[in-house]
């Protein structure tokens, strides 16, 4: 291990070890508050451009396998423990944390007091940093946090979103099975890839869904070649206004299909429907966040990853606000009044986190049969 440093834009230093791959890399630091599941957050899309932070002291310990990723590759910019477990114990793990970042290029680092950092960043806010394994110029890394360009205003879609369509048919996982496929579908989902998450394909595929993914800047007629009984709008990284393309296609999509959205899908359709989106002070990311389902009054915990938010006020009258998060009281979900149409902020598929709103997956699938 060598020696690395942790720099904000606002000039504080960190120093630990590295593990996993050497060199310099920037980005924006967040943090996480799962306790485990660092490997699904690892290949989570919705993590383009940032540094992640686990709040969790030790990381590492049930190794990686190949079953759980949530996508192709790491995505995040660097990844920050408190201590970083080398040794693992996992009947499914066939490599260890440090072996995987160091094959995905992706630095790690350790022995930092990331309680304090967690404590900057809610106090002060997710700001840019540099972390760097190779520069030793502590002043240098510092002008290069401070000029970095902010998330705000930049769109990150376009880095993660597929290349070309493909379908999906993999269920969920179980010890039993391991993942099986859906060889019976009873109807056809688009799924519109602004940074999809596995999981979510797999509850669709549960759910005896056949599954289109399709690249974010697909067009409306293509998508109406595909004749689907209903579209999804994926999470995704990133601030949702700069995404005008995704904002136009849903729009369109609204008008003649059944629609959900997810995370940034959410966003999307908010601003589709005429809201606006502002970014929150450190974001929510995490598997314990609550949320309240203001028609049932029902409380859900649930995993989040997302820096931005709908603005509430900024809805119309056709638009309702259907969940709530019991923190900060920032929009959860909402639905349209006439139109076949919800979204929600959190992640119902959990991976990682808790399973309490995996029946919005069914909720959804019904409304698709409905309008069929």
């Amino acid at each position: 291990m060598n020696k690395a440093y942790l720099v904000l834009s606002d000039g504080t230093v960190f120093e630990g070890k590295s593990f996993g791959a050497e060199g310099t890399k920037q980005g924006e630091v967040v943090f996480n508050t799962s306790i485990s599941g660092y490997q699904e957050i690892l290949t989570d899309p919705s993590y383009f451009g940032q540094m992640v932070t686990m709040t969790y002291p030790l990381i590492g310990n049930s190794g990686i396998n190949a079953e759980d990723f949530e996508s192709d590759k790491v995505w995040l910019s660097a990844f920050i423990v408190k201590e970083y477990s080398q040794l693992y114990s996992n009947y499914r793990a066939n490599m260890s944390l440090g072996d995987f970042l160091k094959e995905q290029g992706t630095i790690g680092i350790e022995g930092i007091d990331t309680r304090m950092l967690v404590r900057h960043i809610r106090e002060q806010g997710s700001m840019n940093a540099v972390i760097s394994t190779e520069i030793d110029d502590v002043e240098k890394l510092k002008k290069m946090a401070a000029d970095m360009p902010s998330i705000e205003g930049q769109d990150y879609v376009q880095n993660v979103t597929c290349k070309e369509p493909y379908s999906w048919t993999q269920k969920t996982w179980t010890q039993a099975a391991g993942h099986p496929e859906c060889t019976d579908p009873k109807r056809h989902i688009v799924a519109v890839d602004f940074g999809i998450k596995r999981n979510i394909l797999r509850y669709f595929a549960d759910h005896d869904c056949k599954i289109t993914v399709v690249p974010a800047q697909t067009t409306f007629a293509e998508i109406e070649a595909l004749n689907p009984d209903g579209v999804f709008l994926s999470n995704g990284p990133g601030d949702p206004e700069p995404v005008k393309y995704g904002i136009e296609l849903a729009k369109q999509i609204i008008e003649k299909y059944p629609t959900f959205g997810i995370c940034l899908g959410n966003q999307i359709l908010g601003l589709a429907l005429g809201g606006k989106t502002y970014k929150l002070k450190f974001g929510h990311h995490g598997g314990n966040q609550p949320v309240k389902d203001l028609e049932t009054g029902r409380v859900e915990i649930t995993s989040q990853n997302h820096c931005f938010a709908v603005d509430t006020d900024s809805l119309g009258d056709q638009v309702e606000v259907t969940h709530i998060n019991l923190n900060d009281n920032t929009v959860e979900g909402l639905k349209h009044t006439s139109l076949p149409l919800f979204a929600v902020q959190y992640h119902p598929e959990n991976g990682p986190g808790p399973q309490d709103a995996t029946y919005l997956f069914k909720r959804f699938v019904d409304m698709v049969d409905a309008n069929k």
